[in-house]
This record gives C-alpha cells, structure tokens and sequence, in this order.
C-alpha cells in the first residue's frame, strides 16, 4: 500500500492516511469568536474529502489576542457548546480535528478586542506597533490561558491541540531575537526564549493527559534579520521532543516577510514544491517525533517522495483543501 494512505497514530490519535490540512482564517465564525454553520459545513467537507486530520481555524486563546475579525475563540467555555457541535459533526463524517491554539501578541488587533496588545519586547521600531510589554504576571497569565483552552478544546470533542509558534504570532514572537529582547528568564539563548513554549506544553500535558496528542507548529527560521535560525528552531524543536512534545509542523516565514508569498505564485514544476523540504530533512536527522512538512505541496508524486525518502512523516496543505476539500 502507497505510504500516503496507510493509517498511522501519533500518541492516542489514529489517523487514516498522512495527509493534513493546515490550520488557516476562514473567516466564518461570529463577532465573538463562535462556531457557524458555514464553518461547520468547512470542517465536514473536509472530513468527506477524507484528509486524514483537520486542524481548525487558529483559535485565540484569550480576547486580548485575537488576530482579526471572524476569527474562530476558544477563550471562554461559553464558546464550547458550538465548538461541540463542530467536532461531533467532523467526526460523524469520518473525520479527526486538532484545534490550533494562538495568540497574536504584538500582531493583535485592538481595534476588535479593544484591550492593549501584549508585547514580548518594547522597542522603537517593532511594527509601529503600541501595547504593553509583558511583565512575567501577564506570562504567566498567558500560560493559563493555553492550559484552559486546551481543556475546553478536549473537553469540546477535539482529537488533539496544536500550539501555534509559527508566522510571527506570540510563541514565535518569543523564540525570535527579531521580537524577543528580554533581559530575564525569558529571553537571551534559545532555552530562555522557548521557556514559554515549555510551561504552555507541560501545563497543557497537565490537563489533557498523556494520551491526548499536543502538537506545535512551528518555523525553521524566519527570513528576517535578526530573526530565528534554523539552528535555534532546532535547539528549541529538540527541547520539546525531550518534553514529550507529539509532533511538529513545520513552517518558515513571518507574516511580513517575502518568504510565505512569491513561491505559491510560480508551483509550476515539482522542483518548486516542498520549498522547505531541506529544513525538514534538517530536522528529521535531529528531532526524532514525528515531522509534519507544510509548503508548496502540490503533486502525488512530491508528497510521496517526501514521505517515502523520510523527509517527513506527513504532509501538509491548505490552499488545495480550500479549493478541493
């Protein structure tokens, strides 16, 4: 049998086959973050479609972090009633979903939350953006606020947790030296600046249990100056397969940088696809969890290659489940 459509488990979660739709902003959920049926009606095409794990829309944590406008809430248990209705019917079509867990930081939109962006650093310069820079009260509260939307994601009927570290949200801001100039036990080397990630995964592991899959996504390396490398992505992704971290998706690029844009406009030969497979080969001789590659995937025969060679051990997409669920 073709590797591609073989089950497989990562911890407790079995899957049909090793594709993965990578979590995005769909722009369906309510004012307040809630579930709708046009989002539901999302998740179950894609269930149909067979991709054997959803990761839903990132969800914001806390109010304070919401990225955008109809951007999917997990920070409330008022909001788990619809979110129980979205997996129920994800999984009654078939389907396995992990719920993305984010908090934009300094890329917060205020104007939505009405309440100050946190800052992992304050410094002319950053984004012209205005907020408040963390003092280790608002870390802390950071980190129990993942551990309660990670219960309410497992008490929701989701099948995992990823945390979002990637593209220059929070957990990112904090592991890039470009964001990250703290002078305490929060910045400086790589252990500093992925102790966040740490307290976050192991309060989490706290809650949901040894079973329950905790998933990260997260960057190679940013492309921006001054920003994380692939040896400190490294350093950090092997910290958290030490802590029992399930598995990685890996991604490269911010938000604000050329590297996320101009490589999904020319896919027109195989040697364009999987523009990170080299990061992944990277990490596969070093990170022994399972390695989720997503990034200008696009034929049958890429992604067999990449799993087939070891580069990876699932492949992930977005775009082509938008298009063709």
């Amino acid at each position: 049998m073709n590797r591609l459509f073989a089950g497989s488990k990562i911890s407790g979660m079995t899957l049909s086959n090793r594709f993965v739709r990578s979590a995005t902003w769909e722009g369906m959920a309510a004012e307040n973050g809630g579930v709708t049926p046009k989002l539901v009606e999302t998740m179950v095409a894609l269930a149909k479609g067979g991709v054997g794990l959803i990761i839903s829309s990132h969800t914001y944590v806390s109010p304070e972090g919401q990225a955008g406008p109809w951007q999917l809430g997990i920070y409330k248990d008022e909001l788990m009633e619809g979110l129980k209705k979205m997996t129920s019917a994800v999984h009654a079509a078939g389907g396995k979903v992990a719920a993305q867990l984010a908090h934009a930081g300094c890329r917060a939109a205020a104007s939505l939350s009405h309440r100050i962006p946190l800052l992992v650093s304050d410094f002319e310069g950053l984004m012209n953006s205005t907020g408040k820079e963390m003092e280790r009260t608002d870390i802390r509260n950071i980190v129990t606020a993942y551990v309660d939307a990670a219960r309410r994601a497992r008490d929701s009927g989701f099948d995992a947790v990823q945390l979002h570290a990637a593209h220059g949200y929070l957990l990112n801001q904090f592991l890039s030296p470009a964001y990250n100039r703290r002078h305490d036990e929060y910045g400086g080397n790589v252990l500093n600046r992925a102790r966040i990630l740490l307290d976050i995964f192991r309060g989490v592991r706290e809650v949901v249990g040894e079973d329950f899959p905790i998933l990260i996504k997260m960057n190679c390396q940013d492309f921006i100056p001054n920003g994380l490398t692939l040896a400190d992505s490294l350093q950090a992704a092997q910290l958290l397969a030490d802590a029992g971290i399930d598995a990685i998706e890996l991604r490269c690029g911010m938000l604000s940088s050329d590297t996320l844009s101009p490589s999904r406009l020319g896919i027109n030969s195989e040697e364009k696809e999987a523009y990170f497979r080299e990061e992944a080969r990277a990490f596969k001789k070093q990170i022994s969890v399972p390695l989720i590659l997503v990034g200008g995937l696009r034929s049958l025969e890429v992604a067999e290659g990449i799993v087939n060679e070891g580069i990876a051990d699932y492949i992930s997409m977005c775009r082509p489940f938008i298009r063709e669920p």
